[in-house]
């Protein structure tokens, strides 16, 4: 079933720890991933999936990767608490990704926890997952999620869980660190040359292939989360560990999406500052390459003033970057194509009403993709100035079917609101599948409208917003 290769094992061993899975027999796929199985070069076969993942000779080479990170701004030695990869899957078109147990177990790194997941925190992580691949946005995925049969100790007892997730890899900023602050002299060259061989190959000939990692990275972080803004995603826990090189978005506990737009939203429970509130992600990715930065100055020149200087050089680059691809982004989903500074008022002037009229953020884009004269939009008095001078502006650069094209790539119909997944994995928990399996199926054609989305596209109730709140149960 799986082709399975194990490159990290080539790295020294404090970057990982063999660990073996502990699988209970009882365990059973709750959900599949057809689709998946079939993009990986794996034959889909339910019944053979629990006996392959018990297979005793993965044991051998599984392991747990160590990491460190800043979590809230706090630096931390870290590593997989209740992940062990199994190994790296290659498929038929050779590209390698890694396929990993989410719940598997104890692992070195666990410290006083049990190593295990809850059925509920899994079923989250699936459906997001889903949503964002939906989306159009680069994410870790989920072949599989397992009921363990086992009961798990929380503030409740919970159903426990194993997901199989499935990622290009999982170097995150937090290995980088782990080698720069605990390893030997030669680990984090190790570590980066790795690292470009396996994802970046094109750059093991430049001239400064650590400088061209450092820039890679950040361009790649700039348009996950210049995707998360288009969408109204709050990731919830930026933390350097949870900061792929590969770009792609991955652990989604205390994540969530806003309605009414407000930069300052928060959903997770232990954001008490607002560190990483809706708007203040770009500000967090930016702190967050900047560390990258530090924990590769030792590579990137043995001069150290030289080697800050060249980094500098490079996250230099972000603020501009990010401004040009941000509003680019912005502006394309009010159907103009062009991004020239004279527009980004028309965007930061529809951002104000929205935010002072308390607008759901998602609908009032996708209402006025549809550009219906009978939607509120068109009878608000703060709108109405602001609409004269878009519609004039659409009328002498582009024709409105492009406009409205434009708008609809950009723009989903519908997102995956909180309340609903909320619900969704409330009754899936209790036995009811129903709700669940429906908003994955809403959710896997997120810009394609139909009648049936209507109900999905509905903002919570003012009460649920106020008390609703994520936490890190992933």
């Amino acid at each position: 079933m799986f082709n399975f290769d194990y490159s990290y094992l080539s790295l020294p061993k404090r970057f990982y720890s063999k660990t073996k899975p502990s699988i209970n027999n009882l365990s059973k796929i709750f959900i599949s991933n057809h689709k998946l199985y079939n993009d990986l070069n794996i034959i889909y076969n339910e019944e053979k999936l629990i006996d392959e993942l018990l297979k005793k000779k993965y044991y051998e080479k599984s392991f747990s990767q160590a990491y460190a990170g800043h979590q809230f701004g706090h630096f931390t030695k870290l590593g997989d608490g209740r992940a062990i990869i199994l190994g790296e899957h290659i498929t038929n078109q050779n590209k390698r990704f890694d396929i990993q147990l989410k719940g598997g177990g104890k692992t070195k790194y666990s410290r006083n926890g049990d190593g295990k997941a809850t059925f509920g925190s899994m079923l989250k992580e699936y459906l997001i997952s889903e949503a964002m691949h939906h989306l159009k946005i680069p994410t870790s995925r989920c072949l599989a999620l397992i009921k363990t049969g086992e009961i798990i100790n929380r503030e409740l007892e919970e159903d426990g869980s194993i997901l199989v997730r499935v990622m290009k890899s999982h170097l995150r900023i937090g290995t980088f660190q782990y080698a720069a602050y605990f390893g030997l002299s030669n680990d984090l060259k190790k570590i980066t040359s790795y690292s470009i061989k396996r994802l970046y190959p094109k750059i093991e000939t430049s001239e400064n292939p650590a400088l061209e990692l450092l820039e890679i990275v950040m361009k790649q972080q700039i348009d996950l989360v210049v995707n998360w803004m288009r969408v109204g995603f709050i990731h919830g826990v930026m933390n350097t560990d949870n900061t792929s090189i590969t770009g792609e978005s991955f652990d989604y506990g205390p994540c969530a999406f806003i309605n009414s737009y407000d930069p300052f939203k928060v959903y997770s429970s232990i954001d008490y500052n607002g560190r990483y509130a809706f708007g203040n992600q770009p500000n967090i990715i930016k702190w967050n390459i900047l560390r990258f930065a530090e924990a590769l100055l030792p590579i990137i020149n043995q001069n150290k003033k030289i080697s800050i200087q060249m980094a500098q050089s490079i996250v230099d680059k972000f603020d501009k970057i990010w401004m040009k691809k941000y509003y680019s982004m912005m502006l394309k989903k009010i159907g103009i194509k062009k991004c020239k500074k004279n527009l980004h008022t028309l965007i930061d002037e529809l951002l104000t009403i929205m935010k002072k009229q308390k607008l759901d953020y998602n609908n009032t884009f996708y209402l006025l993709s549809q550009k219906n004269k009978n939607s509120f939009i068109y009878h608000n008095d703060d709108f109405k100035n602001w609409i004269t001078k878009w519609e004039t502006f659409l009328k002498t650069n582009t024709s409105e079917q492009d406009a409205k094209n434009l708008m609809e790539k950009y723009n989903p119909v519908v997102i995956p609101r909180n309340h609903m997944v909320d619900h969704a994995i409330k009754e899936a928990t209790n036995g009811n599948i129903t709700p669940y399996e429906k908003l994955l199926e809403v959710l896997s054609r997120p810009y394609n409208y139909n009648n049936s989305m209507i109900e999905f596209m509905n903002p919570p109730s003012e009460n649920f917003e106020k008390c609703f709140q994520t936490f890190c149960g992933t």
